[in-house]
């Protein structure tokens, strides 16, 4: 039901590594189901030095406001602009068009130690 090509944390964020380069991130399907509506992003500035596991931004829908948590330490890069005048691409869109972030990675074995998508998938299951 997830991507195989990323990997999650138990945030509900995930994580495409490019071979070279920055990682791009944002949040699973699941959270954004959760979330509902997502009318407001928050996102750092590029230039940000973000702590895996600290949060780095807000998304604000019609039920609530949630913290964006940084799934690894490293440098934002790149910051997706278009969710400015339409946040809601992180519902129609969580895998592609409604990326949130970049971040060069300090460590790429912190990538490494996310979870795959099977085991994303058995820790919603067990919740």
């Amino acid at each position: 039901m997830y991507p195989e090509d990323l990997k999650y944390t138990a945030e509900h964020e995930w994580v495409k590594a490019a071979e070279e380069g920055p990682v791009r991130v944002g949040i699973t399907d699941f959270a954004q189901e959760q979330l509902g509506d997502i009318v407001y992003v928050q996102l750092p500035d590029v230039g940000t030095v973000v702590r895996a596991g600290d949060s780095c931004g807000e998304l604000e829908s019609t039920k609530s406001v949630n913290d964006l948590f940084a799934p690894v330490n490293g440098t934002v890069r790149a910051v997706n602009e278009a969710l400015g005048d339409q946040p809601d691409l992180v519902n129609t869109d969580p895998y592609g068009e409604g990326w949130l972030l970049d971040i060069e990675v300090e460590d790429a074995a912190e990538v490494a130690a996310l979870m795959d998508a099977d085991t994303y998938q058995g820790q919603l299951d067990q919740s």
